[in-house]
């Protein structure tokens, strides 16, 4: 494999180290060469570092043109790597020369790449903006990145996430603390606590929000010092702010320092304040000496910090939550060291120069293959983009198996938000109810995929259910083998739908895999026998826990203890529900005060059953925690995973919870509740009408027992999961032939 990187060579910071470190690791792997269109310190540092590196200083952008066209021709590499508008440029128009796949790596938001220079904005960043669009590729310098450019219309599936990385090897700083201080002019002694930045002086980076933060931790704990390391624009105006606000002599301004494993050894706390970054070697290098660590939440950072966990975050520009965060790390040392260590042990997992090279070569071989054998497409519509995690789930469970069974199969989305649909999950996605361009895709696609749930039922909808079997037929009448994955049937009431759905299924659909016995039935009653008919089980039993950091953060960032004894209350409004608030205060007080354990309200879609669940809590006595906000799958499931026991009216709160080992009670407001705890054998449940405290008290006892044994679910649920790879089974005979 051979690529040609193009470059303008007059990089720095961030950019420069990316590149020279990523095309030095690949040499001997990979057959790179690079071009810059400066000569200078960029292209000879690549030279010293064994790059085959070939400088055009021409000015005249034709004569280079033509000048590579010959050199693509006669060394035949494969693929066109750019960076920087420069590089963008020559790459886009040199791709449609010589008919090479084009791929841009974006090391930051191209929109905000010349802030506060507003001619080289007009040219060199309206040039780049344009070169980007028609360049076919690009890696996004973290996921952060790769989410700015879908949310700006790039194609999700065109896209690759990579990271800084960085050899974590451990370095021996050249000066020892009282060195560096002394020469770089810091007055700092043994008992001062050292804030350290290292960064550019420029708008993008906020340097005045650290300044300021540090000001006001400073009145409550005089020991802080602020080491800037840099240089930039913004210099003497920042001076500027330190004397307005009286810090002038604990605050260091270092100039730029190229010691920094001096610098980041002699320092105590990690900052970051940009207002923009894609992924930061400053947090890195940190990370590589375990430094603690407070960073504005912007670009990749949380996917390096998980707040609460192996560092702190705060939004930009909020000066008081830094001071916050800085004070509480001043004052601990212990927590520094716990916060620093935990740091180093996940950036040298995930983050190493290593871990990047692979990722780089990976991306190299996925770009040659689409470009080599195309990519099948496949069409997926479900009840997605509503805000329920259970929903969503689903999605996102089927993608990962259709993704296992082959890499580079392409996805059209039906959503009713196709935009957020696009960003979660890195598809593309039109609105569910464009029919024409529904149509459009039929036509184009190998597979339609029917995505599990409840999608075969009128109890919520006539409409819903017409609407589905629509897409059935109109996908087989453009040609689409069609398949109705991990879906559960009924309750349909209507006599006419019932015909209805009995004569679409049988004429339109190829294969059905069920997710519980019940819908065996159903189907039957229905008189349906046509397709291909299979038992398994629902497609989110496959999904595991979000790592365990990542739950500690969330936790933390609420203010709910990690430790705590809790039991799950996933409630939802219904029929009836109001009449039944008082009986779950009750039995949720009950649990409290016999077992201990508080209650844990937890949505599956926020936007109905947070408001269910405060009618619940208004009616207890018993402390209580509650959850707000909407969560990925993962991340559902690793919180539900530290409950002791859970009542759950949601089916897929029994399904996540379950999965873990958690005994659940179900309380029953539609027949896919009792299906699936009937088929994992577990029968504490009671109808939504029927419901009294009495009864879900005795429920609490019987789970609260099974909690101290858990095998007998997490057996279950292994079987569960073994029935699930029907699911791919079915589907592996469409996808594969």
């Amino acid at each position: 494999m051979k690529v040609l990187h193009l470059i303008s060579g007059g990089d720095t910071g961030g950019a420069k180290t990316h590149v020279h470190t990523l095309l030095s690791g690949l040499t001997g792997k990979v057959d790179v060469k690079m071009v810059c269109f400066t000569e200078g310190p960029f292209a000879q540092e690549a030279r010293d570092l064994g790059i085959d590196t070939l400088v055009l200083p021409s000015r005249n952008f034709f004569k280079n043109l033509n000048i590579l066209t010959e050199l693509v021709k006669k060394e035949g590499f494969d693929i066109l790597h750019s960076h920087g508008s420069r590089g963008n440029m020559m790459s886009a128009i040199l791709g449609r020369r010589t008919g090479l796949p084009t791929v841009s790596t974006v090391h930051s938001d191209y929109r905000l790449d010349y802030l506060g220079r507003p001619l080289s904005r007009l040219t060199y960043g309206t040039i780049n903006s344009i070169a980007l669009r028609r360049i076919k590729y690009r890696i996004g310098v973290s996921d952060a990145m790769v989410d700015l450019l879908i949310s700006r219309g790039f194609d999700p599936e065109r896209l690759f996430p990579i990271y800084n990385g960085l050899d974590f090897s451990p370095k021996v700083p050249k000066l020892s603390r009282a060195e560096f201080f002394q020469s770089v002019g810091l007055d700092a002694d043994t008992d001062s606590v050292v804030v350290g930045i290292a960064a550019r002086l420029n708008p993008v980076k906020d340097i005045a929000t650290l300044i300021r933060g540090f000001a006001l931790a400073h009145r409550e704990y005089p020991a802080l010092r602020l080491l800037i390391a840099g240089d930039g624009e913004e210099m003497e105006r920042l001076k500027a702010l330190a004397l307005e606000l009286g810090v002038q002599r604990e605050v260091c301004f270092a100039g730029w320092i190229s010691d920094t494993d001096s610098f980041y050894h002699a320092i105590d706390i990690n900052t970051l304040t940009s207002i923009s970054e894609t992924f930061p070697y400053a947090l890195t290098e940190g990370a590589r000496v375990s430094l603690p660590t407070v960073s504005s939440k912007v670009g990749g950072v949380s996917y390096l910090i998980n707040h609460g966990y192996n560092g702190f975050l705060f939004e930009p520009g909020d000066e008081k939550a830094l001071a916050g965060h800085l004070l509480t790390l001043a004052r601990d040392p212990a927590l520094r060291k716990t916060l620093g260590d935990r740091l180093y042990e996940k950036g040298a997992r995930e983050f190493s120069l290593e871990a990047t090279t692979k990722r780089q070569e990976e991306i190299y071989e996925t770009i040659l293959r689409y470009e080599r054998k195309g990519r099948d497409k496949v069409i997926i519509c479900g009840a997605y983009g509503r805000g329920n995690a259970g929903d969503d789930a689903i999605l996102l469970a089927i993608l990962t198996e259709l993704r296992a069974i082959d890499p580079d199969l392409s996805f059209r989305v039906l959503s009713r938000s196709p935009a957020e649909t696009r960003l979660t999950y890195r598809v593309n996605s039109f609105y569910i109810f464009a029919f024409w361009k529904a149509l459009y895709h039929f036509g184009r696609a190998k597979l339609f995929v029917n995505g599990g749930g409840s999608l075969m039922q009128d109890v919520t909808s006539y409409r819903s259910l017409w609407f589905y079997l629509w897409t059935l037929s109109a996908a087989k009448r453009h040609g689409c083998p069609v398949i109705m994955y991990g879906c559960g049937i009924g309750p349909i009431n209507n006599a006419g739908n019932r015909k209805r759905t009995a004569k679409v299924i049988n004429r339109y659909v190829d294969a059905i895999t069920l997710r519980d016995p019940d819908s065996l039935e159903e189907l039957a009653r229905l008189g349906i026998d046509q397709p291909k008919i299979s038992l398994s089980a629902d497609t989110t039993v496959i999904l595991p826990a979000a790592p365990t950091e990542v739950v500690d953060g969330i936790l933390n960032n609420c203010g709910i203890p990690r430790d705590g004894a809790y039991i799950g209350f996933i409630l939802r409004p219904w029929f009836h529900f109001e009449e039944k608030t008082r009986e779950i205060a009750e039995a949720a007080d009950y649990a409290y005060e016999k077992y201990g354990l508080t209650p844990f309200f937890v949505p599956i879609e926020p936007r109905l059953d947070v408001p269910a669940s405060q009618q619940v809590a208004r009616l207890m006595k018993a402390p209580y925690y509650m959850l707000r906000e909407g969560y990925t799958a993962g991340e559902t499931i690793g919180i539900l995973s530290r409950l002791k026991a859970a009542v759950s009216m949601r089916l897929h709160g029994l399904i996540f919870s379950t999965g873990q080992a958690v005994p659940s009670v179900g309380i029953v407001y539609d027949q896919k509740v009792s299906s699936f705890l009937d088929y994992i054998g577990q029968d504490l449940y009671q109808d939504l009408d029927s419901l009294t405290s009495q009864r879900l008290k005795e429920m609490i006892d019987r789970a609260v027992a099974q909690s101290d044994d858990r095998r007998f679910l997490a057996q279950r649920m292994e079987k569960l999961r073994q029935m699930e790879a029907v699911n791919r089974q079915v589907i592996e005979d469409y996808i594969l032939h």
